[in-house]
């Protein structure tokens, strides 16, 4: 009998096992607080790896281990919830409820984090989906549009980065652009970081915020942070891309059949070597035929546990470019991984990537398309042998097709970035932080122009710079012209800071105090040349084939004298963050740089900054109005420097050749001094004043931000030329100038309409900045209160300029002749000085200030709408109130030379006789402003898909869709960077127009 009960009770036991482990079908929707569905939200099985995401309309199902399982239901910016099945429903809706820590959005700002809502300082944030979309492996682009304030210009050239200038520009040197700070490691070159590896990109803006930095955040500072794993999910991730682009504008030159008819018109005639009956487009004849193809792949893998994570991608992007022989691919190699230790009170973590990336070039590239512009269309490409046709009797006309077919210009680059954090948890608060980080770049470059280039030395080639650079005559010797050059830079930072954080009833304290020491490394490596090769299908990959011995006169050039640099910086820096009742904030904070490219008696610096915020709503007089949620008043003040631009031995004296002379029978080298020394030299410090209004209103529909800065360099480091009885080379680089920038931003975010199935959010920046020169004088400067500079040499233009920096003038003031239309006999004049007419002006004396380059307001208007599984994005852009002094149509505005050069259409009605038509003046400075269908987005979440796939999305994009313009050359566009802004000058590389098909998946 008590064998029949223990066999009983093993029966049922074993039943009741069974019936508790079988699965059960869960099916539910997760919504809102507000009852929306919310698509994508994870829904775990506690306890084991059973993970399901919800769909579009925020649905669900899967299987349970048991009908009893516990479900851990979490979505970004919600509070996590616990949900446990009761044994009978299978059917749950689930609401989540607003995670208020996550509302309080973190930002990344110098050696920390902090809270949106208590900052003191102007920082700009945006997300990885606000991002720019389309074939972009720059994140300046990324940026373009995006945050108030930021300026950002870029060509068609997949080679070339864009030019980002922050709050209009600071200096005179060339370095214009923002310092990057990506995952806590200052001055990577942003060109490792994979566009779709980044989560959030926050920008500095004050010196409050940027003053941690010291004299490297004169032009602001860009945070740049990157994915990490996630200890709540494993996921693999893949997205692409497959881009087709096709040039969005051409200058309107005459065809052979307008030429010809013109010149009849005015008794002229072609050249019989140029006209061979031709009709070519020669800006067709440089462009790749059809479309210029592009394709990224993003492939990531992410995951941890409770006491790690782990983040690991690889990217891949081939871009060509709309020009014959163009190209740009780059692949990245990304991985991240953190360990906790120690009761979780140690983390480390390792970061690695790597970067390698190749450039085929346009050889010669601003001379081809200057030739392509110039060349008659009654000149063939070929000839009937299928030779290039070149006239070589015609000075400066060269085959710009020939040119890029007989030339190699390729450069690879492999750039390698690796750091290793500690994060120590200690008692009392204290948090201590020891961090080391390694940049390497290796560039590796290559120039090769074959033995048909030795036909251009007697044409009088010239090089076609940018501005302000000036042209040069090129020799390209004989039998082939190779170049090769090999440089690598290092970059070694090691920091260590401490924090404290304390709460004190009302009181909460946030210290930070550090050290920072970095040692860089530039051009360790070296360059040389060769000519005179057996054959031309070696390229660039073998200069010992040459023999420049045996051509008379050749010097094989080694490059720059100065490449060799090494440069070390220390500091030390603190802050200080005071809070009392999430009311009242109060930041402080100074770094102290020590510099070794300064003079010997300024090598220190300090850079202070004070910044406080009030946080209105949170008084007591705000508690029954119902307009604000959310507003806070802040104003905040500091120094920062600028250490970049120049040379790491800028402040040294120098000697180096200086030819030869005559002794004893033969010449003799020469050298003496090339660079005066200046011990005196010191930082560039930019001093900054910031008000600014934080706002949310309408119970959240709409916030933004209004702020109002003064932003003042002093000390501009120049090359001033100077009295060579005072400096025997006759210049000197020194501190003499001051500029300031003043400007409104404003930002304005909301969220209209937003139901079950449609919703719509957009946002709006507008920016407005006046740049101007203050000061431009030292001690030894001899002149005066003005530089003329920026001179292109188009044909008859010698010595004629286009801008001037001047004192009450910003950077980019035109400088140029007064056109004052044609006199009685149809021949231009112009205002002279003393305000006369004039047809014979002098260049330089009856110049005028003709307006500036720099833009009065930048403007970005972003929508963002969903329909059920669709969503549109919509993004316009637009640039207002700048100049562009359009070179390139003056040029081509030379009716006189239509035989042997083309012109525009528009120059029909010109007269042959008028031989000032064309002269550099006002008649070709134009409207610069723009409005620019950037990008729009169509795209399809399926949600997930079958057992794997957790969300499939498929998009369209079209990039540079239309604009809007007055502007008659290629594209408003011009370069808005550097010294020389808004100068068309024949070198501008055209802007595409691209359309994209491209899907994102999760495993």
């Amino acid at each position: 009998m008590e064998k029949l009960k223990l066999l009983l009770l093993a029966f049922f036991f074993g039943l009741s096992i069974n019936t508790w482990a079988q699965k059960t079908e869960v099916s539910g929707v997760v919504l809102d607080e507000k009852g929306i569905p919310l698509p994508a939200a994870n829904v775990l099985e506690k306890g084991t790896t059973n993970t399901v995401t919800t769909d579009f309309d925020g649905k669900f199902k899967f299987l349970a281990s048991n009908k009893y399982a516990i479900l851990i239901v979490s979505f970004i910016g919600f509070e996590d919830q616990t949900l446990k099945l009761d044994g009978s429903k299978t059917n749950y809706s689930i609401k989540l409820l607003p995670n208020t820590m996550n509302l309080e959005q973190v930002v990344v700002v110098g050696y920390g984090k902090g809270s949106r809502k208590n900052l003191t300082t102007a920082v700009s944030s945006v997300k990885a989906d606000d991002l720019n979309n389309g074939v972009i492996a720059d994140v300046g682009q990324l940026l373009q549009g995006k945050v108030a304030g930021l300026n950002v210009s870029s060509s068609g050239d997949p080679t070339k980065a864009a030019s980002v200038v922050l709050r209009g520009a600071s200096t005179l040197n060339s370095s214009q652009g923002p310092f990057y700070v990506v995952d806590g490691i200052p001055g990577v070159d942003i060109s490792v970081i994979a566009p779709e590896d980044i989560v959030t990109i926050d920008v500095l803006k004050d010196a409050a915020a940027t003053a941690i930095y010291g004299n490297r955040a004169a032009n602001g500072v860009i945070m740049v942070t990157t994915k990490r794993g996630s200890k709540e999910k494993s996921q693999i991730s893949y997205s692409n891309y497959f881009g087709f682009e096709k040039v969005s504008n051409q200058l309107d030159l005459m065809n052979a059949d307008q030429l010809r008819s013109f010149l009849a018109k005015n008794n002229m005639s072609f050249a019989p070597e140029n006209d061979k009956g031709a009709d070519t487009n020669w800006q067709d004849a440089i462009l790749r035929p059809g479309y210029a193809n592009s394709q990224s792949h993003n492939l990531s893998m992410s995951g941890g546990g409770d006491h790690g994570n782990y983040f690991g991608s690889i990217s891949y992007i081939d871009k060509e470019g709309v020009l014959q022989g163009n190209n740009f691919s780059r692949v990245i190699a990304h991985l991240a991984v953190e360990q906790l230790a120690f009761d979780d009170n140690l983390k480390i973590g390792v970061n690695v990537t790597n970067s390698n990336s190749l450039y085929n070039n346009v050889p010669q590239r601003n001379v081809v398309l200057q030739q392509s512009i110039n060349h008659l269309p009654v000149s063939p490409v070929t000839n009937p042998d299928g030779s290039y046709f070149e006239n070589f009797n015609q000075t400066g006309y060269f085959n710009p097709v020939a040119m890029i077919n007989h030339a190699d210009d390729d450069t690879k680059t492999n750039n390698f970035v690796g750091s290793l954090t500690t994060e120590l948890k200690l008692p009392w608060g204290f948090t201590y932080n020891l961090n080391f980080s390694y940049q390497q770049l290796n560039s590796l470059h290559g120039e090769y122009y074959d033995s048909y280039y030795q036909q251009y030395n007697s044409g009088n080639f010239y090089n076609n710079p940018d501005p302000p650079l000036v042209k040069t005559l090129m020799n390209f010797g004989v039998n082939g012209s190779a170049l090769r050059n090999s440089y690598q830079t290092t970059n070694t930072i090691v920091e260590s800071f401490l924090t404290w954080e304390k709460t004190l009833g009302n009181h909460k304290i946030k210290a930070v105090g550090g050290y920072s020491w970095q040692q860089d490394v530039l051009g360790d490596g070296f360059q040389a040349t060769n000519t005179n090769f057996p054959v031309d299908n070696i390229s660039y990959n073998n200069l010992a084939l040459g023999n420049y011995g045996s051509v008379s006169g050749y010097k094989v050039d080694f490059g720059d004298s100065r490449a060799y640099q090494k440069k070390r910086l220390i500091s030390y820096f603190g802050r200080l963050n005071y809070n009392y009742k999430d009311k009242y904030l109060l930041q402080g904070s100074i770094r102290k740089d020590g510099g070794s490219v300064f003079g010997t008696n300024n090598q220190w610096g300090y850079f202070p900054s004070v910044g406080g915020a009030w946080r209105i709503d949170k008084e007591g007089f705000m508690a029954d109005q119902k307009i604000f949620t959310d507003l806070k008043l802040r104003a905040s003040w500091g120094k920062t420097g600028n250490s970049s631009g120049f040379n790491a031995y800028t402040a040294q004296f120098i000697s180096g050749s200086l030819g030869t002379f005559y002794y004893n029978g033969q010449q003799v080298g020469a050298y003496g001094p090339v660079q005066a020394a200046n011990p005196d030299l010191n930082w560039e410090v930019t001093t900054t004043g910031n008000i600014g209004v934080d706002f949310t209103v309408l119970k959240g529909i709409l916030s933004g931000s209004v702020d109002v800065y003064n932003k003042k360099t002093s000390g501009m480091i120049y090359s001033y030329s100077v009295n060579p009885v005072l400096v025997p080379v006759g210049s000197i680089v020194a501190n003499g100038g001051d500029m300031t920038n003043k400007g409104v931003e404003i930002a304005l975010n909301s969220t209209p309409i937003k139901t079950k199935n449609f919703s719509w959010s957009t946002s709006l920046n507008y920016s407005n900045n006046k740049n101007e020169i203050t000061k431009l004088t030292n001690p030894y400067f001899i002149g005066g209160d003005s530089i003329r500079r920026v001179q292109p040499d188009g044909g008859g233009q010698t010595g004629s300029t286009l801008q001037i920096l001047k004192e009450g003038k910003p950077l980019g003031q035109f400088f140029t002749l007064q056109y004052a239309g044609k006199n009685d006999q149809g021949v231009s004049q112009y205002v002279a000085k003393d305000g006369s007419l004039t047809t014979n002006p002098q260049i330089g004396v009856d110049y005028h200030y003709a307006g500036s380059a720099q833009p009065k307001f930048l403007m970005g208007w972003n929508n963002n709408f969903t329909y059920k599984k669709f969503d549109l994005n919509i993004f316009f852009r637009g640039v207002f109130g700048n100049k562009i002094f359009n070179a390139t149509r003056a040029d081509l505005f030379r009716p006189s030379t239509a035989m042997s050069s083309n012109i525009l259409v528009d120059a029909a009605n010109e007269s042959p006789n008028d031989l000032n038509a064309y002269k550099y003046s006002t008649r070709f400075i134009e409207d610069g402003s723009y409005i620019r269908l950037d990008n729009m987005t169509l795209g399809y979440d399926f949600g997930s898909v079958g057992k794997y796939i957790k969300k499939l999305r498929i998009y369209e994009t079209v990039n540079n869709l239309f604009v809007i313009t007055k502007y008659t050359g290629i594209d408003p566009e011009v370069e808005q960077g550097g010294t020389a802004p808004g100068v068309d000058s024949n070198n501008f590389y055209p802007k595409t127009r691209t359309f994209l098909f491209g899907l994102n998946v999760i495993f």
